[in-house]
């Protein structure tokens, strides 16, 4: 087996002041620089002086911001949901089962990279019969899904990163030194190419697939264009919230990303200024990238501040 490579619409006004500045990309926590880009841009005043709190955009599918929306609210953030994508079923889907039903005798591990892929593996764990398998997850929010469905993962790495998941999976004695990967069909190869680069051969299959919703109500977008903060959990999200609301008023928000895969596509989708992350993806990092973003911008302090 060889290793698969494989509306509507508003504009903010700017005000008069227009001036040459740094466009920064930020980490959370230690305060480092990714990238500096010199540019003339536009300042827009967003950010008020008064004493409401900051309003937070989440944009993760239905049923997905629930973690994310409690520790805001819990610090005094307002919160707006616009679930911005939706997933479909990917290429590969009808083919889980089969090879879940076969995968204790042929795979040394199963790997999972994100909560939907744990979700579509569900399924197909029980269309296969439950069968007893060893599972590796890339971090608490996909091993959350299986938790809740009586699966304990039984490897998670030290961070929540593909790439370093592929590097510290450990080998098993006598196993077969395979690992079935069902993934989204956007996914990138940062867990196939360290697997490979570790040793193993890796049998990817296309599981899901995600994309823009197709229809968000006027009133909702209207009151989502007018909040302080974006939260993106995925590339998909940062190319649905460009195209609903253009880059002048993408530009102009403190932009929150829940890992440095979500800041790269802003930055590819022209999102170059106010783009904070956190050194690995989880709900405690994006919520701290929400924060020093608020602070770096000067934006009114939550009114309620409440111990997490």
């Amino acid at each position: 087996m060889r290793v698969d490579r494989s509306g509507v619409s508003e504009r903010e006004q700017p005000n008069a002041a227009t001036r040459e500045t740094e466009i920064h990309w930020h980490r959370s926590g230690p305060r480092s620089q990714l990238s500096v880009l010199a540019g003339r841009v536009r300042c827009i005043g967003v950010f008020g002086s008064g004493a409401a709190p900051p309003k937070v955009l989440l944009t993760r599918e239905a049923g997905k911001n629930d973690k994310l929306r409690d520790a805001l609210t819990k610090k005094g953030y307002q919160c707006l949901e616009l679930p911005l994508i939706e997933h479909t079923d990917g290429p590969d889907r009808a083919l889980l089962p089969g090879l879940l039903a076969a995968a204790a005798d042929r795979y040394e591990w199963v790997a999972l990279t994100s909560p939907e892929a744990a979700s579509v593996f569900l399924a197909g764990w029980e269309q296969a019969g439950r069968p007893k398998l060893r599972i590796a997850v890339v971090g608490g929010g996909t091993g959350d899904v299986l938790l809740q469905a009586g699966i304990t993962p039984d490897y998670v790495p030290s961070k929540a990163l593909g790439k370093v998941m592929g590097s510290e999976l450990p080998r098993v004695p006598g196993g077969s030194g395979l690992v079935l990967y069902p993934a989204s069909a956007k996914a990138s190869t940062d867990l196939q190419d360290s697997l490979a680069a570790a040793g193993f051969e890796v049998h990817r299959i296309n599981t899901y697939n995600t994309g823009p919703v197709k229809s968000v109500p006027a009133d909702l977008l209207a009151e989502a264009l007018a909040a302080d903060v974006v939260t993106f959990g995925s590339p998909s999200a940062v190319k649905a919230w460009v195209g609903l609301a253009g880059l002048e008023v993408a530009n102009a928000k403190v932009n929150a990303c829940i890992g440095s895969t979500s800041a790269r596509a802003c930055a590819s989708a022209g999102i170059s200024q106010h783009v904070f992350f956190p050194d690995a993806p989880g709900i405690e990092g994006w919520v701290e990238a929400v924060e020093r973003g608020c602070r770096e911008r000067q934006l009114a302090a939550p009114t309620a501040t409440a111990a997490v």
